[in-house]
């Protein structure tokens, strides 16, 4: 709220135009004025002097009153209407009671939005260059402030929304845009705006994939048995398309699926099997590999995380994908065996976890309530090498 125009606190014209700014921030002004509904006249009561200030203020009054007129700019900006204000010696004075914008012209006058270069003549111009996209006039009719914001970049982002349009089902990678003035960084910080033009997600997966474009292929980097996958002797370690990976169909001994990076590279390749980086895991991960969740239902693909209650949550989220798969490494003898070794986990969870199993989960609800320490982590590069290979190997 701006500071106020006299001692005890009387409206300032500043005041009056915060009210009607308010009506404009939300988009309603210029909403209603393109769609032909009738301007709603914004009424601003004034506290002004009273009688008691009249006759211990007079000139501050006098003062305040002609600011509120001039402000008014002989009604261009707004109507004043006047009330009598009594005073012990001055006899009934006639002062500013209340504000009225009564058209639309007003509140712009009085906002200053108005010209060549200002905000309604930018609108009324998305709208004429939306015209015959429909979806992109609707957006604008409903975001009048924002689309203003974007006044720059509109055409652009309309002939992405056109080429975006044109190439749904295509495959083709997002790379592959060549419409006038558009590059992928356009297209990625608008994404938003695009998907409400298009009628998809606005998540980045979801916007590709629901306008049947490529995304950014799923790969796997995994060390292994070189007889496993075929591969001449020497070759232990890949990084592979999952969509390749998967059409391979090796049969593996065993699988390890490891997340942090240098202990994937340190742990010893079982015989016949592969060891996985496991890298935090989503759903484009390894867990997509058919082969490996015929394995994990074998129950021969383990996991090993940090012990800590994240590394439960992973291992939550890797059983919804491979539910048979087992933990390695992740127990309570192996946390209590290396006591001298324990961190602090900065962000603990304390979520759900129902693909643990009752071992897990009781280790894990130690871990969320502070059992042995607050905030306990034992991560994996800290653990006793020997120890890792003993167990590994059972």
């Amino acid at each position: 709220m701006t500071r106020p125009a006299g001692p005890s606190g009387w409206t300032a014209p500043a005041d009056v135009a915060a009210r009607v700014r308010k009506r404009w921030a939300s988009g309603a002004l210029l909403r209603r004025r393109a769609t032909g509904e009738p301007f709603e006249p914004i009424d601003v009561p004034l506290r002004g002097p009273s009688s008691a200030d009249l006759a211990e203020r007079l000139d501050a009054a006098r003062q305040w009153a002609a600011a509120i007129e001039r402000a008014a700019e002989g009604g261009r900006a707004f109507r004043i209407e006047m009330v009598s204000i009594g005073g012990r010696h001055l006899g009934r004075s006639a002062l500013p009671g209340r504000v009225v914008v009564d058209t639309f012209e007003q509140a712009v006058r009085l906002l200053g939005v108005g010209g060549r270069d200002g905000a309604v003549t930018t609108f009324d111009e998305l709208l004429r260059i939306s015209a015959t996209t429909p979806a992109a006039r609707e957006w604008v009719l409903a975001n009048p402030l924002r689309a203003v914001e974007l006044a720059a970049e509109w055409p652009a982002i309309l002939a992405a929304r056109d080429w975006l349009d044109w190439h749904r089902g295509s495959g083709r990678y997002l790379r592959e845009i060549d419409a006038p003035g558009v590059d992928t960084k356009l297209v990625e910080r608008h994404r938003s705006v695009l998907a409400r033009l298009l009628g998809v997600s606005t998540g980045a997966s979801g916007f590709l994939a629901e306008l049947g474009l490529a995304a950014k292929p799923g790969s796997v980097r995994l060390r292994f048995d070189p007889r496993v996958l075929g591969m001449p002797a020497g070759v232990t370690e890949a990084t592979l398309r999952v969509s390749e990976l998967a059409a391979l169909r090796p049969q593996v001994r065993r699988a390890v699926i490891i997340e942090n990076e240098v202990s994937y590279l340190s742990a010893p390749i079982p015989d016949g099997g592969v060891v996985v980086w496991g890298r935090g895991y989503d759903a484009g991960s390894p867990t997509a590999l058919d082969w490996l969740q015929e394995a994990a239902a074998g129950g021969v693909v383990d996991y090993w995380g940090d012990l800590d209650t994240h590394g439960f949550a992973i291992l939550n989220r890797v059983r919804g994908h491979l539910p048979g798969v087992r933990s390695v490494l992740m127990d309570r003898e192996t946390l209590l065996a290396h006591e001298s070794r324990w961190g602090t986990e900065p962000t603990p969870t304390n979520a759900s976890l129902p693909r643990l199993s009752a071992a897990e989960r009781e280790l894990y609800e130690d871990l969320v309530t502070a059992r042995y320490a607050q905030a306990l982590r034992l991560e994996q590069e800290r653990l006793d090498w020997r120890h890792v290979v003993r167990q590994l190997g059972a």
